[in-house]
């Protein structure tokens, strides 16, 4: 794997798992299948599929995110007002 790739597939896969901490299934969950999703895919050596794959990363992270933002104005919407 290229230096440059090596290290955004690093700052991806810690990024995943600080975010995969408050998944609703548990941090121990999210983190075993990120781990096996990464262990699958670390003989790749294509950098056009590297990257790839890191876009879907980053996909896979803003969809975390906005996960969370729903879960916690869900929240706060069932604290302030009555429905």
């Amino acid at each position: 794997m290229a230096n440059p790739l090596r290290a955004e597939v690093v700052r991806l896969y810690k990024n995943l798992l600080y975010l995969g901490r408050e998944y609703p299934k548990g941090g121990d969950y999210f983190r075993d299948r990120l781990r096996a999703a990464f262990a699958k895919n670390k003989s790749v050596q294509d950098p056009e599929q590297i990257r790839a794959m890191i876009e879907r990363g980053e996909y896979v992270a803003r969809e975390l995110e906005a996960l969370y933002y729903l879960r916690k104005y869900r929240a706060m919407k069932k604290r302030y007002y009555e429905e």
